[in-house]
């Protein structure tokens, strides 16, 4: 009986413990929980601030790239301007360099008649002694030379030209020369002239005859400077410059040239030219 009596008396204070330890445990998990939610809520806050910054960021971004866009259409407007205008004022400049080598050419036309005028008004002024007053011609028949004779026919323009074209592609090149020089003498002041003087100096520059090549596009230069091969004389007499060691006077030629006639396809070649030697196209 005292056993049970022991017993009996010993259950309240355990269950009195296990009381206690379990308000302790609960304690301790409500305290978790508190931290928890803490940090639950701490977390909310960061991300919501994060969320926050992410959309001001994007926002940002996508006001500097509408800044960036209306910054690119406003350099491709201006730039669209200015090549226009630089098309526009490169196209003056050709107009202008065509009516000054129209102009040179037509005074070369009137100084080569001036000349042809004064010649012939020599001849008129000092007739040959034969002719003179007083002087007796032989009859024809008795063994006297006839008092002069008779001028040479020109041969006919087109013909000879074209006949000249094709001995030229053909490599007949002392035949072409002949041609050439035929249409040049017998019609100098034509537009096929200035042509023909451009494939004398074609001629030279094939047989590399780079010094007779220079000076016969230069008598294009100067003396057809209106005539629709100028632009290709002057790009060949700067490669013929290079090709003879004048390496500072073929740029120079090139770049003249690219001046000249910007919008040409010699004008072209001659960006390449420079390009392939790492030249600048424009003079500093």
């Amino acid at each position: 009986m005292l056993a049970v009596a022991l017993l009996f008396c010993g259950m309240p204070q355990k269950a009195h413990a296990v009381s206690k330890e379990m308000i302790q445990l609960q304690t301790q998990v409500q305290q978790l929980l508190d931290m928890v939610q803490r940090l639950q809520s701490t977390l909310d806050t960061r991300f919501a601030v994060l969320q926050n910054l992410a959309q001001q960021t994007a926002d940002q971004a996508t006001q500097m790239s509408a800044t960036v866009n209306t910054l690119q259409k406003k350099l491709d407007t201006q730039n669209e301007s200015l090549n226009g205008k630089l098309d526009t004022s490169s196209g003056q400049v050709q107009s202008l360099n065509d009516s000054v080598d129209e102009l040179k050419t037509r005074i070369a036309k009137l100084n080569k008649a001036i000349e042809d005028l004064q010649s012939q008004l020599q001849n008129i002024q000092q007739p040959p002694a034969g002719s003179m007053p007083g002087a007796s011609a032989p009859a024809s028949g008795q063994g006297g030379a006839p008092a002069s004779a008779p001028a040479p026919q020109a041969p006919p323009l087109d013909q000879t030209y074209q006949a000249a074209v094709s001995d030229f592609n053909a490599a007949k090149y002392p035949l072409a020369t002949s041609e050439f020089q035929d249409v040049i003498h017998y019609y100098p002041m034509d537009t096929l002239a200035g042509s023909s003087q451009f494939y004398l100096g074609e001629i030279a520059y094939r047989q590399k005859n780079y010094d007779d090549a220079i000076k016969a596009y230069n008598v294009v230069l100067e003396q057809f400077s209106g005539n629709a091969k100028a632009p290709a004389a002057q790009l060949h007499k700067g490669l013929a410059l290079l090709a003879n060691n004048k390496k500072e006077a073929g740029i120079h030629e090139l770049r003249s040239l690219i001046q000249r006639y910007p919008q040409t396809p010699e004008a072209s070649s001659a960006r390449s030219k420079l390009n392939g030697m790492g030249v600048r196209v424009s003079a500093r």
